[in-house]
């Protein structure tokens, strides 16, 4: 039995080296096989080596056979794949039996088409690391090298040749008329919507003004549909190159590759939007909860932005900056409770602009974090108010408008001033509007008088030129006060208060002011000036009692 065993192993490793030779079956016994003609041109087979893995792949009209891991008695993967490509060559050569067998033998399973050898797989050819085994190997080999057959035949049948042409001939016809259709399809809805579009921007005025630039939505139009024309076009080819080539044994292949990498793309994006509408089902969900809750604060904001009484430290003047953060923060809890929910949330992609945006926001934290925080402290401790009159350093206005980060000013004279919160945080602030009785805003102005004017007198004439100033109210009645008394003069300072914005702005009232003091000046003869000396005069400048009530000036009654 020893003997009969190294006999079939040796008629073995000779079938093995010799292409075309006659294999032993398990019981020694010879196959008879024919006389081995030459090969036919017809029957394209190649052997492919793994680029650095001392493995081989066994093709065969384009399709993948089998893959040899090892080397056997002695002959390396590639070496194998070339010896299976040379029997198979040969054996399908013939017009015998296409017939496919597996015998088991100790070195492993041989496999037989129409009783010729055509390669021998070993237990070192399974994939170990994915759970492989010989049985399972053999088996899909089997299936593979089937089809390789029927396909290697068919390829040699006339008729079925024609039969490809023509399904070929007529799904390239079908083809060209789809891409006449849809390139005049194409044509006629682009006509249409660009003419809609025109249409519509044209009633889209606003003072004369064209709100949407026609020329730019007609440019952006006629790309999307240019962009929508050539990608159904490419899949309408993509498609078209795919059939006709699976409809040819010796491209069927490749056509199989382009159906089934079409095919399985828009599986895995169907899967991929099936898999991912339970967690956009619970991400919207967190959103709409947003939504409701955002909605519940709006009645109560509503009604204290309506001028209703405040509650606590909510009143009209905060309510508009504690919506808008009510509802931000509102917002960003519900993405930051949704967000390991959206599509792609743990994708490399979001967690590289994740980084992104907090580099960002590090980077300029320090900022816009200052300015917001300005612009909350002017807010919420109601320094200054919209339609308030301040000067802020050197600019002097009406508050248009108080953001999270600037403050508007408007100055009498029409220009509009943006002032960062920081700066004003940072800075002196007088308001005009809070130190006035009632409602209005505060107007003052100064003049030195030299001493040798009774000062009664110069009170007299400023307070006659408030009165005659309109703007400047009565009530409260208008105040002089001396604010110095320096070396060469005195300083006076004229305080009134004026309406709230009525006819004229505090530029005007001022200025008319300044042209109603000058008048009363002139008519009782005093000079508006500071006097400076070179050296003593020659007679004191006082005032002599006789001419303390000069007029306006009136004394008191007893």
């Amino acid at each position: 039995m020893h003997l009969i065993s190294l006999v079939a192993r040796i008629i073995v490793l000779l079938g093995l080296l010799l292409p075309g030779s006659v294999p032993a079956n398990p019981n020694g016994e010879p196959v008879q096989t024919a006389e081995t003609p030459p090969p036919r041109p017809e029957t394209p087979v190649m052997a492919t080596t793994v680029p650095g893995s001392g493995e081989a792949d066994l093709i065969l009209m384009n399709r993948h056979v089998v893959r040899f891991r090892s080397s056997l008695l002695g002959s390396p993967a590639s070496q194998r794949a070339e010896r299976g490509e040379r029997n198979l060559t040969t054996i399908l050569a013939r017009d015998e039996s296409d017939e496919v067998k597996v015998q088991h033998n100790q070195m492993g399973n041989i496999f037989l088409v129409g009783g010729q050898l055509a390669f021998i797989l070993t237990h070192d050819d399974v994939d170990k690391l994915s759970g492989e085994t010989l049985e399972g190997l053999t088996h899909s080999t089997l299936d593979k090298l089937r089809r390789v057959i029927a396909e290697t035949r068919e390829s040699r049948d006339s008729e079925a040749m024609a039969r490809g042409a023509a399904a070929a001939a007529g799904a390239t016809v079908a083809a060209l008329l789809l891409t006449l259709a849809l390139n005049r399809l194409h044509a006629g809805i682009s006509t249409r919507l660009v003419r809609a579009i025109d249409q519509k921007a044209r009633h889209l005025k606003l003072g004369g003004t064209e709100l949407i630039r026609r020329d730019r939505v007609l440019a952006a139009v006629g790309w999307l549909m240019s962009a929508s024309y050539w990608l159904l076009t490419l899949l309408l080819g993509y498609a078209w190159l795919g059939f006709v080539l699976a409809r040819f044994p010796f491209t069927r292949a490749w056509g199989e590759q382009l159906n089934g990498y079409l095919l399985g793309m828009l599986f895995d994006l169907a899967r991929g939007i099936i898999t991912t509408l339970p967690n956009l089902l619970i991400a919207a969900i967190m959103f709409l909860l947003a939504r409701g809750v955002v909605g519940l604060f709006k009645p109560l904001f509503d009604h204290v932005s309506a001028g209703a009484s405040g509650i606590g430290w909510l009143d009209r003047d905060t309510v508009e900056p504690t919506r808008k953060i009510t509802n931000i923060l509102i917002w960003i809890f519900a993405l930051v409770m949704a967000y390991p929910y959206l599509p792609g949330a743990h994708t490399e992609a979001f967690k590289g602009m994740s980084v992104l945006i907090g580099l960002m926001v590090s980077l300029g934290a320090s900022s816009i974090v200052g300015q917001g925080a300005s612009g909350l402290i002017l807010m919420y401790s109601r320094t200054l108010r919209t339609g308030e009159y301040v000067r802020i350093g050197e600019h002097e206005g009406t508050i248009v408008d108080i953001s999270l980060f600037t403050t508007r000013l408007r100055t009498g004279r029409g220009a509009e001033i943006t002032l960062p919160n920081a700066l004003i945080v940072g800075s002196a602030t007088r308001n005009y509007s809070r130190t006035v009785t009632g409602a209005g805003f505060m107007v003052d102005t100064s003049v030195t008088i030299g001493y040798d004017t009774p000062w009664r007198q110069v009170e007299a004439m400023l307070i006659e030129a408030a009165g005659r100033t309109p703007g400047i109210l009565t009530t409260p009645s208008p105040r002089v006060f001396q604010t110095a008394l320096s070396d060469y003069y005195p300083e006076y300072c004229l305080v009134a208060q004026a309406l709230p914005a009525g006819a004229y702005p505090r530029a005007e009232v001022v200025s008319r002011l300044h042209a109603n003091i000058q008048d009363v000046f002139n008519e009782h003869g005093v000079q508006i000036m500071s006097p400076h000396y070179m050296s003593d005069p020659a007679n004191d400048k006082i005032v002599p009692r006789e001419k303390w009530y000069t007029p306006p000036a009136r004394e008191p009654e007893a």
